[in-house]
C-alpha cells in the first residue's frame, strides 16, 4: 500500500512539473508568436525558446522546473512588455529573478547592451549563466544554419567572437553547455572561408 501510495506521489509531482513547463512555454508562445528569427529561413521565434529550454533541461543530471521555465520565457520582458512583476504573479519569483538575470535594458543602445553582457557575465548566478550559455548556443546555431540574409561573413564573424566573450566571461559555466558551445564555435571558426 504504502509503495502504491508514494508511486502516486510521484505521478502528481511529475504532471505538476510538466503542466508548470507548459504553462511557460504557451505563454512564451502567445507573446511571441507574431516574431520571427532575424535568419533567412524566418523560423518562428519560438523555436529559439523551445530549443533554450532544451539545451538547459539536457544540461543536468537533475531537472531544474524554474529554470526551464525561465528558458522559455527568457525574451519575454525584452521584446514582448511583459513584465518581471507578471512573470512573478504568474511563474513565482525564481522564474521572474532569472529572467531579470538575463534581461537587456532596451532603453541602452545596441552596443552599450552588447558591453554590458561581457562586463556583466561574471556577476550572473550559476543558473542564469547556464540560461545565458544556452541562449547563446541556440543564436549560434542559428546563425549557422540560417543566417541573417543582410549579414555579411564578417558580421557573423564579429558577432561568434562577442558571443565568446560573454561565454569566456562565465565564472561557473555548465560544462556540458560550455562544450557544445566550444564545438559550435569552432565549428564556424573551421569552416572554409572564415
Amino acid at each position: 500500500m504504502l509503495v502504491a501510495l508514494t508511486l502516486v506521489h510521484v505521478m502528481e509531482i511529475v504532471v505538476h512539473v510538466v503542466q508548470r513547463i507548459l504553462a511557460a512555454a504557451q505563454f512564451a508562445a502567445e507573446k511571441h508568436a507574431t516574431q520571427k528569427r532575424k535568419g533567412a529561413a524566418q523560423e518562428p521565434y519560438i523555436n529559439h525558446l523551445i530549443e533554450v529550454a532544451h539545451l538547459i533541461a539536457g544540461s543536468s543530471d537533475t531537472l531544474d522546473t524554474e529554470l526551464v521555465m525561465a528558458g522559455f520565457l527568457h525574451d519575454t520582458v525584452e521584446d514582448t512588455g511583459v513584465t518581471l512583476a507578471e512573470l512573478a504573479q504568474r511563474f513565482g519569483n525564481d522564474v521572474a529573478s532569472l529572467v531579470a538575470e538575463v534581461t537587456d535594458d532596451k532603453s541602452l543602445p545596441k552596443e552599450a547592451r552588447k558591453a554590458l553582457q561581457v562586463k556583466d557575465a561574471p556577476k550572473k548566478s550559476p543558473r542564469a549563466q547556464t540560461l545565458k550559455l544556452a541562449d547563446k548556443i541556440s543564436n549560434l546555431r542559428s546563425i549557422l544554419a540560417s543566417p541573417p540574409a543582410d549579414w555579411s561573413l564578417k558580421r557573423r564573424r564579429e558577432y561568434f567572437d562577442w558571443a565568446k566573450q560573454v561565454v569566456d566571461g562565465l565564472t561557473v559555466p555548465n560544462p556540458r553547455l560550455k562544450a557544445e558551445f566550444d564545438r559550435v564555435y569552432t565549428s564556424f571558426k573551421d569552416s572554409p572561408g572564415i
